[in-house]
């Protein structure tokens, strides 16, 4: 995969890191530094350890069922069976509709954010899991971007749920489901061609 895919990816999955955030920017009185940056290293360090636990299951998986690193088709296929599925499930969050107690805060409810941040885990996980099986060298650079997009999801999020409250959730999980089919599709035109 190249850069531009892994980008989508770990956009896609960004998304739900990005509502997360918002709902509780859209409680605070007033949006502190401190806040926002322990927030930001939490996203980043969560999301790493995920993607990086994801990416070990899915060699532990090869190699325990002999699939070999050339055979792209089987890893491919769960590749893209991963990011469907993510991207079906962001889709049904953006249909759903969720109720909130908007009650203004002094600061950010951790509790809240611990289980946001557990919740975009799961799809962290698992797209860990898929890039392992379609490109399994690139993991020092999808950390990295990882880290760079938490941050800025959480910021992005943080103001965004400040300034406009919760009306932007809906299309941000829209927006992460088509970012993770568009690698999908991608992938199964790749898998068709070869």
């Amino acid at each position: 995969m190249n850069w531009l895919e892994n980008l989508l990816i770990i956009g896609g999955i960004s998304f739900d890191v990005f509502t997360a955030m918002e709902s509780q920017g859209s409680l605070v009185a007033k949006i502190t530094k401190k806040e926002l940056i322990l927030s930001s290293l939490l996203a980043c360090a969560w999301q790493a350890i995920a993607f990086g636990v994801g990416y070990v299951l899915s060699a532990i998986l090869m190699r325990q069922n002999r699939i070999a690193a050339n055979d792209q088709m089987i890893g491919t296929g769960i590749a893209i069976s991963i990011f469907a599925g993510l991207g079906a499930h962001l889709l049904l969050k953006a249909i759903q509709r969720e109720k909130f107690d908007e009650r203004r805060a002094e600061g950010f409810d951790r509790q809240k954010i611990f289980q946001g941040f557990f919740g975009c885990s799961v799809y962290t996980l698992l797209a860990g899991i898929a890039f392992g099986f379609v490109s399994p060298s690139d993991v020092a650079l999808c950390l990295a971007m990882i880290a760079a997009m938490s941050v800025l999801a959480v910021v992005a999020g943080v103001y965004t749920g400040y300034h406009f409250g919760m009306k932007q959730r809906r299309r941000a999980y829209a927006l992460g489901a088509a970012l993770l089919w568009m690698v999908g599709a991608d992938l199964l035109v790749k898998l068709v061609l070869l």
